[in-house]
């Protein structure tokens, strides 16, 4: 038998694995920080239920089962910033406020940027257990990122790249 024949969760970690779960706790650290920021800016209360849903659903589990994994394989953990405390969106000036477009935009990029992250992790893993984990990470922030494009696009927050029209010229019929 070789040395990766028997219970996966014996396996040791290779350094790319090490990397990439470290790397995504202390992401995941900082992004609950700063959505419990974005959750005191915001204004749209269906905004805030879905910024609320991210917190629950994605980024406090995964802070979880990264911390999990890294502990049992004898990984230092990365510092976490402190939690932000609920504040009154009012309390905030206007001027210093972050507006709700610019808070969907900012998740959009954060689920985008997460998707490919997740991916190449379970491209880099050798094992299982790993890979399926961060198979149900994806899958999560998927869900969340068609979540968000509707909402965008039902407030009018979506700005759109450059949208190609077919010109009378181009085409055939």
């Amino acid at each position: 038998m070789g040395m990766f024949s028997g219970n996966q969760k014996q396996e040791p970690m290779h350094y790319g694995e090490v990397f990439g779960v470290w790397s995504a706790l202390a992401m995941a650290k900082g992004q609950l920080a700063a959505y419990q920021v974005y959750y005191n800016h915001a204004g749209d209360e269906d905004l805030k239920k879905l910024i609320g849903e991210i917190v629950e659903n994605i980024i406090k589990p995964g802070i979880e089962e990264n911390e999990t994994l890294l502990k049992q394989n004898s990984v230092g953990l990365p510092i976490a910033p402190p939690e932000r405390s609920e504040a009154n969106r009012e309390d905030i000036p206007v001027g210093a406020r972050v507006m709700d477009p610019e808070i969907a935009a900012v998740i959009s990029k954060d689920i985008a940027q997460g998707l490919v992250a997740d991916s190449t992790l379970i491209g880099q893993c050798i094992r299982e257990d790993i890979a399926m984990m961060y198979g149900q990470f994806h899958m999560k922030k998927a869900q969340m990122g068609a979540k968000l494009l509707k909402m965008n696009k039902e407030k009018g927050w979506l700005v759109p790249p450059p949208l190609h029209k077919k010109s009378k010229r181009n085409q055939t019929d």
